[in-house]
């Protein structure tokens, strides 16, 4: 069911991003149409598969969604696409904007077909700037946003990205919040519009709302930076046997730290006693912490700062998180069947309502699985389904 039930999305998007939005929405409750082209998303190629055009980064990018393919270039995919969009509430897409004008599927186009729908476009760079017309990927943006410096910063002094396409995923959850405020202004005045998430501009924000520091003013009263986050030893610990993620904050965690470590010399040290002074000798204290815990194993540091109540978490890998019992209670990644992969391992909607339950309904579909289904809901007959088969514009639908 979900909050956003009745709400229909047509999906344009493809790789990381865009998808990681939609299915945001879907897990919410909206139906999904993902647009396809004839060769499918590139990342059905990614990673090892059961079936080709089945990998694990499209497999968990995609479930909750319906997929038929239509070749944009052709005026039959194009007109198909307006047609789906009389009946959508959203569409978003996430090449340039450029790219979209010269498919005649630009704003001004489609929103005259359907002035309610919410148009949105999640792309690499503002259009005010000479970046406009760029194109980006995770990788550069992480770069541009000076991610790459402070992992360099942090430790060996080789700059690195951070292994995970956050910047994917961090734009992707913002285009989530800015298409549901524009459901609700277009439910309030009945009027779509189209909105831009670009990546740079989200992630700088992102990144310097942390390490702004003394450039928030001017003149600048330093270079920048949140020192406890670039300090060296902000890490996971090692411990005698392995590692452990630990942290100490507040006065109160401080002082349960003294007591259970038995460590009254730094209760009275001023580079620890206090908040401002732990802030200005962070290096200090960080390395002092990581001396501390090679003096006993992971599961006497755990049980130890649990019952001190101090925040502390194991340090999983991979495979071990798999095996996180809370993450097992709560049956995190529960084991389904595909209706063409087999047992897979999925993972659930992390958020709970009380009114408006979300479950997955629908896992992730074969290239043009839903391809007839949605032609049909569209108004299109069996004949002119048939001849945009016949043509190219689309595709047979799979083998059973």
């Amino acid at each position: 069911m979900g909050p956003l039930q009745g709400i229909k999305v047509i999906d344009m998007t493809t790789v990381l991003m865009g998808p990681y939005a939609t299915q945001t929405l879907g897990d919410y409750g909206a139906d999904i149409i993902k647009v396809e082209s004839l060769d499918g998303d590139v990342t059905r190629l990614i990673g090892p598969t059961r079936h080709p055009g089945m990998g694990p980064v499209f497999l968990n990018t995609n479930r909750g969604k319906r997929s038929i393919c239509l070749d944009l270039k052709k005026t039959a995919g194009r007109d198909a696409v307006l047609r789906l969009a009389e009946q959508a509430d959203v569409l978003i897409y996430n090449v340039r904007p450029q790219a979209m004008a010269r498919l005649d599927l630009g704003y001004d186009v489609v929103a005259k077909r359907n002035p309610r729908l919410v148009y949105a476009g999640v792309f690499g760079f503002g259009q005010g700037g000479p970046y406009a017309a760029k194109p980006a990927y995770d990788d550069l943006i992480q770069g541009a946003t000076a991610l790459p410096a402070l992992m360099a910063q942090t430790s060996d002094g080789v700059p690195r990205y951070v292994p995970n396409a956050l910047v994917d995923r961090i734009v992707g959850l913002t285009a989530v919040g800015a298409i549901c405020a524009s459901l609700v202004h277009r439910d309030r005045t009945g009027r779509g519009q189209r909105v831009d998430i670009p990546m740079f501009e989200t992630m700088a924000g992102f990144v310097m709302g942390d390490h702004m520091g003394g450039l928030t003013y001017e003149p600048p009263l330093d270079k920048g930076g949140y020192a406890r986050h670039l300090s060296r030893d902000r890490r996971p610990y090692k411990t005698a046997d392995g590692y452990i993620s630990v942290i100490v904050y507040n006065d109160k965690q401080w002082e349960n730290f003294f007591h259970a470590t038995g460590r009254d010399d730094l209760r009275k040290d001023p580079k620890f006693a206090t908040f401002a002074g732990r802030a200005a000798s962070i290096d200090t204290v960080y390395g002092e912490l990581a001396r501390i815990f090679t003096t006993r194993t992971t599961a006497e540091w755990t049980e130890l700062l649990t019952k001190a109540d101090v925040p502390v978490m194991p340090m999983h890998d991979l495979e071990s998180i798999l095996e996180d019992p809370h993450l097992k209670a709560t049956n995190f990644f529960p084991v389904v069947d595909h209706p063409t992969e087999g047992r897979i391992r999925s993972m659930k909607v992390s958020t709970t309502w009380s009114e408006t339950p979300a479950e997955t309904v629908r896992l992730a579909p074969r290239l043009n699985e839903h391809g007839e289904e949605i032609l049909r809901e569209a108004g299109f007959s069996e004949d002119e389904i048939a001849a945009m088969v016949r043509d190219g514009v689309t595709r047979p639908p799979p083998a059973a």
